[in-house]
């Protein structure tokens, strides 16, 4: 297979980057959304980020997550499953 050079920019506000404690997925036929929020403690959530991206697109993330998250769990060790409203 052959290597392919990318060459990504990004632009000062972007490279910021936005904090987000909860994620909102729905999708179509053609289509999946991911609403990335931030969920207050005095409650409700503001979305600070969408991405709207193809099934393909999709799938893609969802393989390069799971891989980036067993290279992390093998450096630094588990990571712990979060703690439900109500069972902490």
């Amino acid at each position: 297979m052959t290597e392919m050079k990318l060459d990504i920019n990004i632009d000062k506000d972007t490279a910021l980057g936005r904090y987000t404690n909860l994620a909102l997925i729905a999708h179509t036929k053609n289509e999946f959304i991911l609403d990335f929020a931030l969920l207050q403690p005095q409650g409700g959530a503001i979305v600070v980020s969408r991405i709207i991206t193809s099934p393909q697109h999709a799938k893609a993330l969802l393989r390069s997550l799971a891989e980036n998250i067993a290279r992390y769990e093998e450096a630094f060790g588990p990571i712990p499953e979060p703690i439900a409203e109500g069972q902490a």
